[in-house]
């Protein structure tokens, strides 16, 4: 490993340690296949607070010309992403890395592609205050939100306090903590269900975690160790994306992204965190390949020399096997 004693610490921290379980076992029950759900202990999940929640996730209100919101860049229809190889914000502004999906981002300490923030909490407020996203200052968007009634009045119903940008994080983040992606075919499979992946899929799964050594990193019940990797995407570059090395200075975080979850991945396309892979068969190529060699290239990337058949079999355990019918399309609600 080329991280440091403390990074590693911080990654490997439990969440148990930190986080309470929610006091609503409703909201806190999980689909088939992920672990019982958390929230923060000063952050308990209500059905008041997440519907407060999803009403702040669609309202573009919370751009300062009104046409960006969470959804706009994290789209149930897009697999909580966007479709896009970047994120587009206000006055049609790009930016540099691919919307990642929220599915499942609620078992995940550090949020966003480098990891820079703590817990959904930590993320929600980011994007608000990003010049090329929503592009508001918090007291602007508290201003903005205090003025309409019905947020005022769901604020005090929830919080007892008018429109805070801290009721904002807590009620986005629970909000997010209900975006679950489960019970997909591989689950069933798991559970006994032999019928619920087909003949390619099963050979797929066993490339998944076999020969393409994929479950090295996409681990877990939500298929990503939650930790950061230098796959070498970008690193091509002259003056390549470094990721995780912005926010911790160390020198093995070099080109290090997030690993993302797997679930539903069929329906968050393009891939990787600069969006530069349009299909899964081309990841599973890239893979294949050993990646883009560079300084700080993870040890687990080589060459795996997988055969033509391997890496369809592989495309349909991801897309078929990890793709639930139970996927988590949520509409816009009825806004104040």
């Amino acid at each position: 490993m080329r991280r440091c004693l403390c990074c590693l610490v911080l990654l490997l921290t439990p969440v148990i340690g930190r986080f309470a379980a929610s006091s609503d076992s409703q909201l806190g029950t999980p689909p088939r296949g992920l672990k019982p759900l958390t929230a923060p202990a000063d952050n308990p999940l209500t059905a008041e607070k997440v519907e407060l929640g999803k009403q702040l996730y669609f309202d573009k209100r919370l751009s300062r010309d009104d046409t960006i919101s969470c959804a706009s860049c994290h789209d149930p229809k897009k697999g909580w992403s966007n479709g896009e190889a970047f994120a587009t914000g206000v006055r049609g502004q790009v930016g540099g890395r691919s919307a990642p999906t929220i599915m499942n981002a609620a078992y995940s300490e550090l949020q966003f592609w480098d990891g820079r923030a703590l817990a959904l909490e930590g993320q929600a407020l980011g994007p608000i205050q990003n010049p090329i996203e929503m592009d508001m200052s918090l007291d602007e968007v508290v201003a903005k939100l205090n003025k309409i009634d019905g947020y005022r009045a769901a604020f005090r119903k929830v919080f007892n306090t008018d429109v805070t940008s801290d009721g904002i994080a807590k009620a986005i983040a629970s909000f997010e903590r209900t975006v679950l992606s489960g019970d997909a075919p591989y689950d069933r499979f798991k559970a006994g269900d032999k019928s619920a992946l087909s003949e390619s899929a099963q050979r797929g799964m066993k490339v998944f975690f076999g020969k393409g050594q994929c479950s090295s990193c996409h681990t877990g019940h939500t298929f990503t160790d939650l930790s950061f990797h230098n796959i070498g995407v970008g690193q091509e570059k002259e003056k390549p994306d470094l990721g995780r090395y912005e926010v911790t200075k160390v020198l093995g975080d070099k080109g290090g992204f997030k690993t993302a979850t797997l679930r539903d991945i069929s329906r968050s396309a393009p891939y990787m965190h600069d969006g530069r892979f349009k299909t899964l068969a081309e990841v599973v190529d890239y893979y294949d390949k050993g990646g883009f060699n560079n300084p700080q290239l993870d040890e687990g990337i080589f060459a795996l020399k997988l055969t033509t058949q391997e890496k369809a079999d592989l495309v349909a355990f991801l897309t078929e096997g990890l793709t639930s019918a139970s996927y988590p399309d949520i509409a816009p609600p009825k806004l104040p």
